[in-house]
């Protein structure tokens, strides 16, 4: 008797507990991947976790994110494949490191010279993706959730800062691909490399810099291995930085597919902040750790971007040789960035 007491009133006590707890929450309807190559802590990873959390909010729960990061599933240079193919739902893709099949969104990236800021960036990218349908065909089996712009990379070298073009002769520098050329032209040998490798590549003297914006400073520790950053301008644009598979697209109802493309203004937002946060945060902390900082006389950045804009022009006309007329795409750019147009052009509806 005594002891039927004592599971009943342990059964009272469990039961008032779960009361007081409330009832449990309803499993998520969709529970999607996501996959990046980078850590956590880094500014595209912030923005990432922010712009999760507001679509599982936004969802009611129907949505949650299981994530993997620092490359746990997903490379740099072959991450659109990856998606594709299922091994994460949504991911961080990277045309411009891709080996193959992503020539227009790889090279295009070098078109936009004179462009004036992230927002820009994005305009100019989104007016040419409606533009022109090479783009759309090199993103096959994939539906764009964000496009990305960035920082302007400048220079970080190890032993010796660059005062003048004359300074490039002989330096082995990371390069993202649109720059290569031109560095090659100042008698640099650039090696284009995922960023991911970088710090590995400084610390052994593999290179002697990388191009590289100035949140890389902190963000990915360089002051470390590099101790001179000059400011020179390179025109960057934009590119689909996170996409998700057709496959899993397919899974979602077409409310849930609405929220997603809905929700990439908001994605780009986060990831501006955290782009321009880390800038103003990777120069303070450089300043602190030892990084000399130091400006490209004006008549030298005007040379380089005349190098810069002139070797754009003869990567659009080589992709010819790929089967891709990339001389309107150039010519496209250039003007919406002369004219400033972009922001006219660009399209109101988030396409998936």
């Amino acid at each position: 008797m005594r002891m039927k007491l004592l599971m009943a009133a342990a059964a009272l006590a469990l039961s008032a507990t779960l009361s007081a707890c409330g009832p449990a929450p309803k499993p998520a309807e969709h529970t999607l991947t996501y996959a990046s190559p980078y850590p956590p802590s880094h500014p595209f990873s912030r923005a990432d976790q922010e712009w999760m959390a507001d679509v599982e909010k936004a969802s009611g729960g129907r949505i949650a994110f299981r994530p993997y990061w620092s490359g746990a599933l997903l490379s740099s240079d072959m991450s659109m494949e990856e998606i594709r193919h299922g091994v994460a739902d949504i991911g961080l893709i990277t045309p411009i490191y891709a080996k193959g099949g992503a020539h227009l969104l790889r090279v295009q990236s070098g078109f936009y010279g004179g462009v004036r800021d992230i927002a820009e960036q994005i305009a100019v990218y989104d007016c040419l993706s409606a533009r022109f349908p090479g783009f759309d065909k090199e993103l096959h089996g994939l539906h764009v959730l964000a496009v990305q712009g960035g920082n302007f990379p400048g220079v970080l070298t190890r032993t010796r800062p660059i005062r003048h073009l004359e300074d490039f002769r002989g330096l082995r520098l990371r390069a993202q691909s649109d720059a290569v050329d031109v560095l090659k032209q100042l008698g640099a040998d650039p090696v284009n490399m995922p960023m991911s490798e970088v710090y590995s590549a400084l610390a052994k003297g593999v290179i002697d810099g990388v191009v590289a914006p100035a949140d890389t400073i902190k963000s990915l520790h360089f002051s470390e291995v590099a101790k001179h950053f000059t400011a020179i301008r390179f025109s960057r644009g934009a590119y689909p930085a996170r996409a998700v598979s057709d496959q899993a697209w397919r899974r979602l109802p077409a409310d849930l597919q609405r929220l997603l493309i809905t929700s990439r203004k908001d994605w780009e937002a986060a990831l501006n902040r955290e782009l321009l946060k880390a800038e103003a945060g990777g120069i303070a902390f450089g300043k602190t750790d030892g990084v000399d900082f130091s400006p490209l006389p004006a008549i030298e950045q005007a040379r380089f971007d005349r190098l810069y804009n002139a070797d754009a022009f003869g990567q659009a006309q080589r992709l010819s040789e790929v089967g891709i007329d990339g001389v309107p795409v150039f010519r496209a750019a250039q003007h919406l960035i002369t004219t400033g147009t972009a922001q006219q052009c660009a399209p109101t509806e988030n396409r998936p």
